[in-house]
């Protein structure tokens, strides 16, 4: 007899945090003392073998409690979905979740409520490339143009790119994706590491970092900075010291600047011939951003780990505001949004160099850099994706690295799924770490964290 067509039986959610603090790691100018966390779903299916879709978004700590009641609110409009339809095509869910109404009014477009809408869709595209058992870089990377163009919401942004363009973008990116696939699987994808940066690392452990990152074949660090000048002028001496003339030095203020007070603290770290300046001011203030760029050019201006949609990544460039474009896999609503800025941003001509780090962040955004190379932009000039030693060892598919690059994933999906073990260690508050009051022992094995190795 015919069996029913699959659909979607459940969403589970998971408050998962892990005790970065304990070593400093992820420590910034605006965020001193995280602990890396993430609000982790699992779509399940009454499909075969038990396919299942993995996403989430990542979070700090504090609050990692409200992104998971957000995307708990999201499960009305997944349950008893067909996944045929879905996997087929993911942004009829993209379109109902940011077109709910009420839920646009938390928003709209922003905020937890959008990042909650990424998580599921994500797990979406995660389900759809394994049912096809394909890594979804690949997924992409095989889709017709037509298709992946039908995936964008052009709405705010047809000022700046129609479907049309959008098409001829992707019919132009497959031209000599065939040698560019043998080289994705032959070397990998440029990384850079933010490692060795952290702000309250100490000026030892900066040095020691920095020097391994270069034996490990990085051509790039970054170095957070913003709290004291002083101690920036320092570390970046340092830095400098440690990897040489030839490597290239990124600093982070991560939004601790104002406009004027940008200009002035990176024209004093000119000496040290920072490559650019991240997160100079306010992700939402875009003409700060192009103020900024023209007064400290050479040294660029990148931002987008907090930008909160695809409309405003449009007004950056078209007001000339970035040299790089730094697209999160998380921080918008997902897979579709960021089709639409690897678009936008091969339609203007800027290079992007994702974010990562995080929890599962450096899983989840190879695979877009991967399909823009393969894809959209057809190149690797000066586009890198971060790099941070941070808690990849509780995923079943890792990002691997090897002489400064990322390893073309094999696996289907979207590498985000988390092992089961991981799970139930580091939920919070109930988990075994927790429960048990770990946090207070400062053990870095703990956790198995870059600073231990």
């Amino acid at each position: 007899m015919p069996t029913s067509a699959p659909r979607i039986t459940a969403l589970d959610t998971y408050d998962i945090r892990f005790p970065t603090s304990l070593e400093l790691d992820g420590s910034d100018a605006m965020n001193p003392d995280p602990d890396y966390s993430a609000a982790y779903l699992v779509l399940r299916t009454d499909a075969r073998e038990g396919l299942e879709g993995h996403g989430f978004t990542f979070t700090i700590g504090r609050g990692n409690d409200i992104q998971v009641a957000a995307i708990d609110a999201l499960r009305p409009h997944v349950m008893g979905r067909s996944v045929d339809e879905l996997c087929a095509d993911p942004g009829s869910l993209y379109r109902d979740l940011i077109g709910d109404s009420q839920l646009r009014w938390l928003g709209p477009e922003k905020g937890v409520m959008h990042m909650a809408i990424g998580a599921v869709i994500n797990a979406v595209w995660d389900l759809a490339a394994k049912r096809e058992g394909k890594p979804l870089w690949q997924l992409l990377a095989d889709a017709e143009p037509e298709w992946l163009a039908g995936q964008v919401d052009y709405r705010y942004i047809e000022d700046a790119l129609t479907r049309d363009e959008a098409v001829a973008i992707l019919r132009r990116g497959r031209q000599g994706r065939t040698a560019r696939e043998l080289d994705l699987h032959a070397r990998g994808y440029p990384a850079y590491t933010t490692s060795p940066g952290w702000l309250g690392y100490s000026d030892e452990k900066l040095t020691r970092l920095a020097h391994r990152a270069v034996a490990d074949g990085f051509t790039q660090i970054k170095l957070k900075v913003g709290a004291d000048l002083d101690d920036d002028i320092r570390r970046l001496r340092a830095a400098r010291t440690a990897v040489g003339p030839d490597i290239r030095i990124a600093i982070d203020a991560n939004q601790r600047w104002n406009v004027d007070e940008a200009v002035t603290w990176i024209t004093a770290l000119a000496e040290f011939d920072p490559y650019w300046i991240e997160e100079p001011t306010s992700p939402d203030d875009i003409l700060g951003h192009a103020a900024i760029r023209t007064r400290v050019a050479p040294v660029k201006v990148a931002t987008g780990e907090h930008v909160h949609n695809r409309i405003i990544f449009k007004q950056l460039l078209q007001a000339g505001a970035v040299d790089v474009l730094q697209l999160d896999a998380a921080r918008v609503a997902g897979v579709n949004e960021n089709l639409a800025i690897l678009l936008l941003a091969a339609k203007f001509g800027i290079p992007v160099c994702p974010h990562a780090g995080g929890v599962g962040l450096c899983e989840l955004v190879q695979h877009l850099s991967m399909f823009d190379y393969l894809s959209v932009s057809g190149t690797t000039e000066n586009r890198m994706i971060e790099f941070v030693d941070h808690l990849h060892q509780h995923f079943t598919d890792p990002v691997v690295i090897r002489d400064g690059h990322y390893a073309a994933p094999r696996t289907p999906g979207f590498s985000a799924r988390m092992l089961p073990e991981s799970i139930a260690r580091f939920s919070y508050p109930d988990g075994e770490f927790w429960a048990a009051g770990l946090a207070g022992a400062g053990t870095a094995d703990t956790v198995g964290r870059e600073a231990a190795a």
